[in-house]
């Protein structure tokens, strides 16, 4: 049985792209997917101010007696629809995530969460862009410049969840509520699609391909990224309670590999 994951390694082909009821049992063969109602909130812009960078997020709550497994972010119309994935060691109780994304034009979002019962919950969203095709976009970094720094990665383990407010931070860490880790990656996250302004060649594809962050010492979640991602792109994930320190390893499609750390002050 091919996973999301599994889909997205291949190199999800540009041919996938299309409507939702096209998709979804392409990337999750034999499931159920069932609407998730308030379990799953989509964040996203009602139009993206910045095609190349657009700021998709979710926050996961399926409630008493489930879990979060495996979260999987879709934007139908994109190149590589499997944009990122994030799979928990252990499962969870609630699970929430943000990321920078390229979207390549007007598309629906869709979230799947793989859940300890075995149920799959899916919520629907949409975004309007400037239809200008984001994955095509020239980079818009030196290219000398992005080699030269590619695999720095700057860590922050805070209190609260992504994107919370300086009091919901302090109330969380009094709460000992989940936490978040922020992650800003240097990357250059070549899509294969876009063309050398110089050469006038295309620039061979390459992305971040996982991240596996660990968490006091032990594996946490690993991400499963595509050229989807945005270059030198954000992500903020939720942690556990009392979480002190924080270890990211980067793996990208060419192989290269590099290894961040952060920890609370104090620690």
């Amino acid at each position: 049985m091919r996973t999301a994951a599994a889909l997205l390694l291949l190199g999800t082909a540009p041919a996938l792209a299309g409507t939702w009821d096209d998709l979804a049992p392409m990337v999750f063969p034999g499931a159920e997917l069932l609407a998730a109602g308030e379990a799953i909130a989509i964040e996203a812009p009602y139009r993206s101010p910045d095609d190349a960078r657009a700021r998709i997020g979710a926050r996961i709550a399926p409630g008493p007696g489930a879990a979060v497994e495996e979260v999987t972010l879709i934007l139908d119309e994109n190149p590589m629809p499997v944009s990122a994935v994030f799979r928990l060691a252990a499962p969870a109780p609630g699970f929430v995530f943000e990321a920078t994304m390229r979207i390549n034009g007007p598309t629906a979002v869709h979230v799947v969460a793989r859940l300890s019962d075995g149920r799959h919950l899916m919520a629907e969203g949409f975004v309007k862009t400037s239809g200008l095709g984001a994955c095509s976009a020239p980079p818009g970094g030196d290219p000398e410049e992005a080699l030269a720094t590619l695999g720095q990665m700057e860590l922050q383990l805070l209190p609260g969840l992504p994107g919370a407010s300086p009091v919901m931070e302090r109330l969380a860490k009094l709460a000992e509520a989940p936490g978040h880790l922020d992650l800003d990656i240097r990357h250059p996250s070549h899509s294969g699609m876009q063309m050398d302004q110089v050469s006038l060649l295309f620039i061979p594809m390459r992305y971040v391909e996982t991240l596996e962050i660990a968490i006091d010492g032990a594996p946490y979640a690993e991400v499963t990224g595509s050229i989807s991602l945005s270059e030198n792109p954000h992500l903020g994930l939720t942690v556990p309670p009392g979480s002190h320190r924080a270890e990211v390893t980067m793996t990208d499609t060419d192989g290269t590999t590099a290894t961040a750390a952060t920890a609370l002050p104090g620690y």
